[in-house]
């Protein structure tokens, strides 16, 4: 069962997990606080960063953490396990019990996903206007 918090705020959404859930979302969340220009808010039942539109998330549910993207099959090269779908280019880490993350490499996924929407705006406005996907954008390289 795919299960969200309900949070007034993002500290009290962290704060309402515990074991391996909280511990995982607190190493994201330090991570991709690293990342310039992020707001970090609670949208849709989860933490929502945003930086010229939505840029990620972190969701935990009860069997497991998405590290999500807005944009996120241009950052595959960088972490490969990120699983296409859904609309705006989407992309999701699904992170288990037991499964890591290195903080160095979330914190460039949120550094590279922030320029793509410094560059290529906002992904919500860009799919409302029909424009669809901008193929022209710059493609992350890998370490």
């Amino acid at each position: 069962m795919r299960k969200s918090l309900t949070a007034p705020d993002p500290d009290a959404y962290v704060l309402a997990l515990d074991g391996w859930r909280r511990a995982c979302v607190e190493t994201l969340r330090a991570a991709v606080r690293k990342a310039t220009g992020l707001e970090e808010t609670v949208k849709w039942g989860h933490l929502v960063y945003a930086a010229n539109g939505p840029v990620l998330l972190i969701r935990a549910e009860d069997e497991r953490v998405l590290f999500g993207f807005w944009r996120g099959q241009r950052l595959r090269e960088i972490e490969p396990r990120l699983k296409p779908g859904g609309k705006y280019e989407m992309a999701t880490l699904e992170i288990r019990e037991g499964m890591t993350i290195n903080p160095a490499v979330a914190s460039r996924l949120a550094r590279e996903a922030v320029a793509l929407n410094r560059t290529l705006g906002d992904p919500t406005k860009i799919a409302k206007a029909g424009r669809g996907v901008d193929r022209r954008a710059r493609r992350v390289s890998a370490p």
